[in-house]
C-alpha cells in the first residue's frame, strides 16, 4: 500500500475497500454531522445508527433517501443517548462512535464510565489529529491538542504508539516522529525535554519497532530540511516529519488553531485509547473536518 498523503486519497482508498463501517452518532442533529453522515454514506464507507431525538433527526429530509444505511434510535435525553451509543459499541453493533450536538463532558462521562464505558483499565485517553497543510508535501499528524494538559513520560509513550499504529494504517511503514520543543537543547528547566531523551533511547533500542524518533526539535527543523541545515542540526528526521508530539496541550492546541486559521489547513482527529475510535471534533471545526475525521476513524478502526 502506498502512503496516503492527502485526504482525497484517504476517502478514495476507503471507497475501494467496498466495506461500510458501522458508526453510532450521538445526537447528530447539527449541520456538520448531517454533512459528514450524508457524504460518508454516499461514498460507501459507512452506515449509521443515529441515537437522539427522532423528531429532530427526521427533520433532515435528505437523510431519508439513505434509509438502507441509516437507522434512527429515538432517545430524546442526550445523557441516555450517550449511554446507549456506548452500549451499542460494547455489544459489537457499532465500530465507531461520533459526537453530534451533545456537550463533550456528557459524552466523555459515558465513554469513561469505569463499569460500562469504553476505556479499558490502564489505557491512556488522548487525541491524535492529522492536517493537510497546503505548504507541506504530505499529511502531518500531531498529538495532543485536546485532552492531556501535561503528559507524563508514560502518557507520551502511549501517544507515540497510537501515532505509529495510525501511520501504519495510512501506509507509512517507517514513521518519522519529532518530539517538539522551543529549542533543540535538553534542559532540566523543561522536564519534558528530559522525557524526550528517554524516548529517543527507547526508539534507538528498538522498543517502538521500525520508526525514527528524534528530539527535542522545533517545528521548523522537523518539517523543513533547510532550517536544520542552517542551524547545523543533524537529525534523522531531516525536515520530513510525519508526526509531531507536542510537550503540552497549550502548544499543541495553539499549533492546531494557528495552522487552521493562517494556512487554511484541513483537519481530522479522533480520540485514542477507547475500544473504538471516537470522532469528537471542536465546535469551530467544519463539516468537512468532521467528514475527514470520520474517514480517519474508519481507516483505523480495524486496529482496536
Amino acid at each position: 500500500m502506498k502512503p496516503i498523503t492527502t485526504f482525497n486519497q484517504l476517502t478514495e482508498h476507503l471507497t475501494t475497500l467496498c466495506k461500510r463501517k458501522r458508526v453510532v452518532a450521538v445526537c447528530p442533529n447539527d449541520a456538520h454531522s448531517e454533512y459528514a453522515i450524508k457524504r460518508a454514506v454516499e461514498e460507501g464507507f459507512a452506515s449509521f445508527l443515529l441515537v437522539g431525538d427522532a423528531r429532530l433527526l427526521h427533520s433532515y429530509t435528505e437523510l431519508s433517501i439513505y434509509s438502507d444505511n441509516i437507522e434512527i434510535i429515538d432517545i430524546p435525553d442526550s445523557d441516555e443517548a450517550a449511554r446507549e451509543a456506548v452500549r451499542l459499541v460494547r455489544s459489537g453493533k457499532a465500530d465507531i462512535l461520533m459526537k453530534g450536538l451533545i456537550n463533550t463532558d456528557n459524552l466523555l462521562r459515558a465513554i469513561l464510565d469505569k463499569e460500562h464505558g469504553l476505556l479499558p483499565a490502564g489505557k491512556v485517553l488522548t487525541h491524535l489529529a492529522v492536517m493537510q497543510i497546503p505548504t507541506y508535501h504530505k499529511l502531518l499528524f500531531f498529538s495532543d491538542a485536546a485532552v492531556i494538559p501535561r503528559p507524563t513520560l508514560q502518557q507520551r509513550i502511549e501517544m507515540i504508539w497510537y501515532a505509529i499504529r495510525t501511520c501504519h494504517h495510512f501506509g507509512i511503514e517507517q514513521p518519522r516522529i519529532s518530539l517538539i520543543h522551543c529549542t533543540e537543547k535538553v534542559s532540566s528547566k523543561f522536564p519534558h525535554s528530559l522525557d524526550y531523551v528517554n524516548i529517543v533511547e527507547l526508539a534507538e533500542a528498538g522498543e517502538f519497532g521500525n520508526v525514527i524518533i528524534d528530539g527535542p526539535l522545533d517545528v521548523l527543523t522537523s518539517c523543513e530540511r533547510e532550517s536544520g541545515n542552517i542551524k547545523g542540526i543533524a537529525s534523522p528526521i531531516n525536515g520530513d516529519a510525519d508526526v509531531l508530539i507536542f510537550p503540552n496541550i497549550e502548544s499543541g492546541n495553539t499549533f492546531y488553531k494557528s495552522v487552521s486559521l493562517f494556512a487554511q489547513a484541513e483537519m481530522a482527529g479522533v480520540l485514542q485509547g477507547p475500544i473504538c475510535p471516537v470522532v469528537l471534533t471542536s465546535r469551530s471545526d467544519s463539516g468537512l473536518s468532521k467528514y475527514y475525521s470520520l474517514a480517519m476513524a474508519c481507516l483505523s478502526s480495524n486496529d482496536i
